[in-house]
């Protein structure tokens, strides 16, 4: 069972557009040494759509060396059910302890089709497996609770900020596992997930990924300890200083969930590199504005 603030690392990339194992390696391990929950490598903050399948069992590879088995390592495997069952084997040869599915294909697909979907690509792997509820992928309560009794999908993850429909689908899960005792965790995913975890946690979404914590992990364990004793004082100084002014900035343009996370990387000693097309880095601009965001927020600590 997964505890704690799960760090999910970027990608890094050369200059040229090559993937740079060794500035994974030392990012991955420069988070692991600050003490998260778990790595998510290769997901949406690591660009997992930009990646193709010998590059991605390079970064598992990279990102489970790196961690050494202080923590768990999760990787992505998504796409079209053949590619998110190569990407899921992948994964396992390359020492992976467990999958984040992601969507399919952009396509419009009924209940039954992401129920089998996700049956497809959890029977391809022994892995557990935690899925992603959002873009096109959207599971209604009950396919939610049949997904769950899958006996290797573990996790229900939200990325679509439906804090009603989740509600429901916390209530309906939890529900009909509870006869088999099955373990299973909720998670918020929305970007900058701080912004909206007192929220999820009061209907039951205890666990988050902090993309924060790739690039500042001091402020993303601090939310984390005052959200967890209560600290309403501490709580809205980091979402006043720091996260509410990240958002702003965030979403001034499409993609800057990624790449101002990955440029907050290169500010603090790991050239992350650039993003990966069709996401564009963010101008000189917003990087003088992050510098300030990520100062102010300091200044609260």
């Amino acid at each position: 069972m997964l505890d704690g603030v799960l760090f999910f690392p970027v990608t890094p990339f050369t200059g040229t557009g090559e993937v740079n194992l060794e500035a994974l390696a030392a990012h991955v391990a420069k988070g692991v040494d600050a003490g998260p929950g778990g790595v998510f490598v290769a997901c949406g903050t690591g660009e997992f759509h930009a990646l193709e399948a010998q590059e991605f069992g390079g970064v598992v590879r990279t990102a489970v060396a790196a961690t050494a088995g202080r923590v768990p390592v999760y990787a992505g495997a998504g796409g079209s059910v053949a590619q998110a069952k190569v990407f899921a084997k992948t994964a396992a040869a390359a020492g992976a302890d467990g999958l984040l599915l992601l969507p399919p294909y952009l396509v419009t697909m009924p209940q039954q089709g992401l129920i089998d979907y996700t049956r497809e690509v959890a029977a391809a792997t022994d892995l557990p497996v935690i899925v992603y509820n959002r873009g096109n992928a959207r599971y209604t309560e009950e396919s939610a609770a049949e997904v769950a009794q899958i006996p290797n999908v573990v996790g229900f993850k939200d990325g679509t900020g439906d804090v009603d429909r989740v509600s429901r689908i916390v209530r309906a899960v939890t529900d009909v596992l509870a006869p088999s005792g099955k373990a299973f965790q909720f998670f918020n995913g929305l970007p900058t997930a701080e912004v909206s975890q007192q929220a999820y946690r009061a209907i039951g979404v205890t666990l988050y990924s902090s993309a924060t914590f790739a690039f500042a992990p001091e402020l993303a364990l601090a939310y984390y300890r005052a959200l967890e004793a209560g600290d309403e004082e501490a709580l809205g100084a980091l979402q006043r200083e720091f996260f509410h002014p990240l958002v702003r900035l965030r979403d001034t343009v499409p993609g800057y969930a990624v790449s101002l996370i990955k440029a907050g990387v290169t500010m603090e000693g790991i050239d992350a590199g650039p993003v990966r097309p069709p996401l564009v880095m963010p101008s000189a601009e917003h990087l003088t504005e992050l510098t300030q965001i990520i100062k102010a927020g300091r200044a609260v600590l």
